[in-house]
């Protein structure tokens, strides 16, 4: 095979075909867990909540509808007044510690003014209220987080050196400065941890806890998450402090990170398969000039432990439609595999913030010497379904849209949404993206992995 150069980018002309950013509630309500999430939007909307969380009512879970309904849409009612009504009965229902609203397609092309309300309502309920945007019109799947958190990210306290009486900054003891009802800046007796990593991402706490073992055996301690499991426990953000994604779909927190509250990105590729994981700890180790120790080591373990996966997959073929914005990274991975993938379809790609990601999926195909994969952002997907149909893939990674046509053409093919609510980060976990891969491919193949040394995320479900 010829070994790649440089990667080819394309741009087409296509629409986000994509699941709605508003299910970005089902992560983030139980990870932040004294939070309440508000989705402002139509019973379209509500539907999909109720179908795609699999939730039942009668469970209560931390999210709720603000249903628009004509007297709103001709603005006959008062915006301001039908929201405070049911924040007030949130409030006495649940006393959350901060309520989200997640703006749809409805609020924007009625022009509803959620920043102007929330600040009014925020002062007579006395509890956060915070906006973000999420529709389906101006932004793709996984984005839905992205704006959550950036939205999040102006909430933080601010992070501040303790300055000697020389005049030095000392930063071994610093101090979280917080926002007071009166909009006053005061300082608090609370000494933070010495350490200025702060990772942002939403992930189980169970993941969470691995990757800060992973950071923490070679000390470098994370100090914070954005999102934190608490809304109270923010991690304190400003100058000297460094922050990293976990996840690459959070350019415009990224952005935000780095232009509103004056923080360092470490661009690195992310934490998905080993040998992802272990580039992701290597750069944080480089930018706090510590020599990373047992990686190497760990790295190998883990190909061996999933040997018996790819011995199946070795060799096969894998089309990317695009969904999830995960592409880029599962595909690295699945190279780094064996697997020969023939384009790469992505919903949006920020470049510079996947700058490392991508460096890292050039070095992988010369490594692996595969063939560079064709990467198209705003893919057509009718001009896919040709490609597909000339090319003939093992597999297809598509939006649940486009699989049942795609299974009557005879490729298997795997759902992308799938790889965004399983675990798919941290070495430990390498095992279960290959399960979600596999398993169109083993109804064939008639291929049983060893029980055994499958996850227990894998076994359950």
């Amino acid at each position: 095979m010829k070994t790649p150069e440089t990667l080819a980018f394309e741009c087409e002309t296509g629409n986000y075909h994509t699941f709605c950013p508003i299910s970005c509630v089902a992560r983030l309500y139980q990870k932040i867990e004294d939070s309440f999430f508000l989705v402002v939007g139509t019973k379209t909307c509500g539907y999909f909540l109720q179908n795609a969380l699999g939730v039942m009512i009668f469970a209560e879970p931390r999210y709720a509808m603000a249903e628009s309904e004509e007297g709103d849409i001709s603005a006959k009612l008062n915006d301001q007044e039908e929201l405070e009504k049911i924040c007030l009965q949130i409030k006495n229902d649940r006393n959350p510690s901060v309520i989200i609203w997640i703006g749809t397609c409805t609020t924007e092309i009625i022009k509803m003014d959620l920043e102007g309300i929330a600040p009014i309502l925020e002062k007579r309920i006395r509890i956060p209220i915070v906006v973000a945007r999420a529709n389906g019109l101006d932004y793709a799947f996984t984005q839905g987080e992205d704006t959550v958190l950036a939205a999040m990210a102006h909430r933080c306290p601010e992070y501040t050196r303790y300055r000697t009486s020389e005049g030095r900054s000392d930063e071994s003891e610093h101090f979280r400065i917080t926002i007071s009802s009166k909009n006053k800046s005061i300082f608090q007796k609370e000494q933070l941890t010495k350490s200025n990593l702060v990772l942002f991402g939403s992930l189980p706490s169970s993941v969470a806890l691995q990757l800060n073992s992973e950071s923490k055996r070679q000390s470098v301690p994370v100090s914070g998450w954005l999102p934190s499991q608490r809304y109270n426990e923010l991690p304190s953000l400003g100058e000297g402090i460094y922050v990293c994604g976990i996840n690459p779909f959070l350019s415009r927190t990224a952005t935000t990170l780095m232009r509103r509250r004056k923080c360092q990105l470490i661009g690195a590729p992310f934490p998905i398969g080993p040998d992802g994981t272990r580039a992701w700890i290597e750069k944080i180790c480089l930018i706090f000039n510590i020599k990373p120790e047992g990686l190497e080591e760990r790295e190998t373990q883990i190909w061996k432990n999933i040997k018996d996966y790819i011995q199946l997959i070795e060799g096969k073929s894998v089309f990317f439609m695009g969904d999830n914005l995960l592409e880029i990274s599962i595909a690295r991975f699945l190279i780094r595999c064996g697997m020969v993938v023939y384009e790469i379809g992505i919903p949006y790609m920020d470049r510079r913030y996947q700058a490392a990601e991508l460096l890292f999926l050039q070095q992988t195909c010369e490594k692996m010497k595969m063939p560079s994969p064709r990467i198209v952002e705003k893919p057509d997907n009718y001009s896919q379904v040709q490609r597909m149909h000339e090319l003939k893939p093992h597999l297809a990674i598509t939006g649940m849209a486009h699989a049942n046509p795609l299974e009557a053409r005879n490729i298997d093919t795997k759902w992308s949404v799938e790889f965004t609510f399983a675990q798919i980060h941290g070495s430990s976990n390498a095992r279960d993206i290959l399960e979600l891969v596999t398993r169109p491919l083993r109804r064939k193949g008639g291929f049983t992995p060893n029980p055994r040394s499958l996850s227990k995320q894998t076994l359950k479900n």
